[in-house]
């Protein structure tokens, strides 16, 4: 049998090395957790944990809510992907890699409010949405994903205000509060 990727042996302690361009792909850093299970054909499977990613159908229940209150496009991250989006077709954002930008909005654990000459693309080349409003979703001290509120057109980004700030801010504290309990 040939093998397709790359080859490693695991050690006397049972571990492996994940080699640095598949971490780098994937972007799986230092103290990431992975998610280890198999399939029905033997095979052993590393998937990148998210803890948000189990709430998914909850945090699409939540960014519901919150569209049908703002009239806006909402979606719910975990620090690598969108796992729930409401006001927008699912296909176009749902399980895509988020922009470096609400990368760094994450690491910042600030809130981010759309401003004039600086407009943030939720997923990496989407000019459709842009970011109005994101908040981290912070649990037991770290940062898990944002909640984020998009507008269609610039102009839409520009007219958010408090209010959506306030709601994002409320969305993702609860999300963090709900992920504690």
């Amino acid at each position: 049998m040939k093998a397709t990727g790359i080859v490693r042996r695991i050690d006397d302690l049972g571990r492996v090395v994940i080699p640095k361009e598949i971490r780098r792909t994937m972007r799986i850093r230092e103290g990431d957790p992975l998610e280890i299970f198999t399939n029905r054909d033997g095979e052993v499977i590393f998937k990148k944990y998210s803890p948000i990613g189990e709430l998914s159908e909850f945090a699409g229940d939540y960014a519901d809510v919150l569209s049908r209150t703002t009239g806006r496009v909402v979606c719910v991250t975990d620090k690598d992907s969108v796992i729930a989006v409401a006001g927008a077709p699912k296909k176009e954002l749902v399980d895509k890699k988020v922009s470096q930008e609400m990368e760094n909005i994450m690491n910042s654990r600030c809130v981010y409010k759309g401003e004039e000459g600086n407009d943030v693309e939720i997923i990496e080349g989407e000019t459709a949405y842009i970011v109005g409003v994101a908040v981290p979703i912070i649990t037991e001290g770290d940062t898990v994903g944002t909640v984020a509120i998009l507008g269609s057109e610039k102009d839409k980004v520009r007219s958010m205000g408090e209010i959506e700030l306030k709601l994002a801010s409320a969305a993702a504290g609860f999300i963090g509060k709900h992920m504690e309990s």
